[in-house]
């Protein structure tokens, strides 16, 4: 029999919320996914790709205004509807549900400053967007920095090395960012956390947004990955450049609690997206054990692969579970960063370890290209060193466990 997800927990909207989402992630993710999984970096991006066609019906449904508020186009959403969406996203395609869910950051964050400068420039071209484009990323990973930023503390060795000094009515942003940048060579604006006050470390980081047309910006190619092929991944380098000084959106030392709950959400966000994933994974694994014929039965007939099954479906209602909390501690108005990463490690793990299994119980055809578990297996390797390693994440948890 096919897997039939438990809806007993949920309203009769949030059943409706849930189907609509899955049938975004049916009709447009999985297939688009597909599709790019076996493009080069290059033509993903290109002109003319199914991954435009995704965007923009990803826009024109309102998907990229999550998290923002109604009266800028949101949909009411709480954390558990936010989570029923995202999962399904992720069972959709991993790649393409990060890819969506970043897009919006530059644009969410500089509507929560509310200067009407900022409204007008940068926030409702992107509200009022039905095509898909203005795309957002986040510029926090650098050559030089990534997970080590979680636990840097109050150490004025560590600091981001794109800078950002002042001048007049200006800052001046010089550095770079890394490729591993989401959305990095097609975003047209970015968050950018930035290095003010190197003295004081990770405390001395502005949180900027910046329009990625402006003299100065140029852009590195593509990144040519294992896994999450359709999220587009590169380089951006900031020459001098110029932006207003309300472009700065907090300044140093208020950036470090900014830097908190991004991450936080961030990390939360990958826990709803890869219990999604791990669900997909355990699906496909469910149906084809029941179709395999192996020794005049089906392979599901045998007690090893039952228990496989039975430790697959018990570990993705365990990260779903996790991942839901965490998701309801981010409007809880409490200290919540350590279920962030908790939730972010324990999916991201699920899902890796889920996918596995579920190759192995495909045979050979689970390292086929083209069959969908052995993507799901390599989309959630990446998923292990996203937003923070997750070994990294595991002692900044500790840490704040411990006070």
């Amino acid at each position: 029999m096919p897997y039939s997800d438990d809806l007993t927990d949920l309203t009769s909207d949030q059943v409706l919320l849930k189907q609509e989402a899955h049938r975004f992630a049916v009709e447009v993710l999985r297939p688009t996914g597909a599709a790019l999984d076996d493009l080069s970096p290059d033509r993903v991006i290109a002109s003319g790709s199914p991954l435009w066609d995704a965007f923009k019906k990803a826009y024109k449904a309102g998907h990229h205004l999550r998290g923002f508020p109604p009266q800028l186009g949101g949909a009411t959403l709480g954390p558990l509807e936010s989570h029923l969406v995202g999962e399904e996203f992720g069972w959709g395609n991993s790649g393409l549900s990060i890819s969506l869910g970043v897009t919006s950051m530059p644009f969410r964050f500089a509507a929560m400053n509310g200067n009407p400068d900022l409204m007008r420039e940068i926030v409702m071209p992107f509200v009022e967007d039905t095509e898909g484009k203005y795309v957002g990323c986040w510029g926090a990973t650098e050559p030089n920095h990534g997970s080590d930023i979680i636990l840097a503390g109050n150490d004025p060795n560590v600091h981001f090395d794109c800078t950002a000094r002042r001048d007049g009515d200006e800052w001046v942003i010089s550095g770079q960012k890394s490729s591993w940048v989401s959305n990095g060579t097609i975003a047209t604006h970015t968050l950018a956390f930035l290095n003010v006050r190197p003295d004081m470390g990770m405390m001395g980081t502005g949180i900027a947004v910046i329009p990625l047309n402006l003299p100065g910006v140029s852009k590195g190619p593509a990144l040519n990955k294992l896994g999450q092929r359709p999220l587009n991944q590169g380089e951006i380098f900031f020459d001098d450049v110029h932006i207003p000084a309300h472009y700065m959106l907090v300044e140093p030392p208020n950036a470090m609690s900014g830097i908190e709950t991004i991450l936080a959400g961030a990390n939360a966000g990958m826990s709803t997206t890869f219990s999604g994933v791990a669900r997909a994974a355990f699906e496909e694994a469910l149906a084809y054990t029941q179709g395999r014929i192996q020794g005049g039965v089906p392979i599901s007939s045998h007690q090893l692969v039952q228990k496989r099954l039975f430790d697959m479906f018990t570990r993705v209602q365990a990260a779903r579970a996790l991942s839901r909390k965490a998701n309801l501690r981010l409007a809880s108005g409490q200290p919540t960063a350590h279920y962030s990463m908790a939730a972010k490690v324990f999916a991201t793990r699920t899902a890796f370890d889920v996918a596995s299994d579920a190759s192995e119980l495909f045979g050979g055809m689970g390292m086929v290209k083209g069959v969908l578990v052995e993507a799901l297996m390599r989309d959630a390797r990446a998923s292990l060193i996203e937003d923070g390693a997750n070994d990294t994440l595991s002692i900044a948890a500790a840490q704040r466990l411990l006070g």
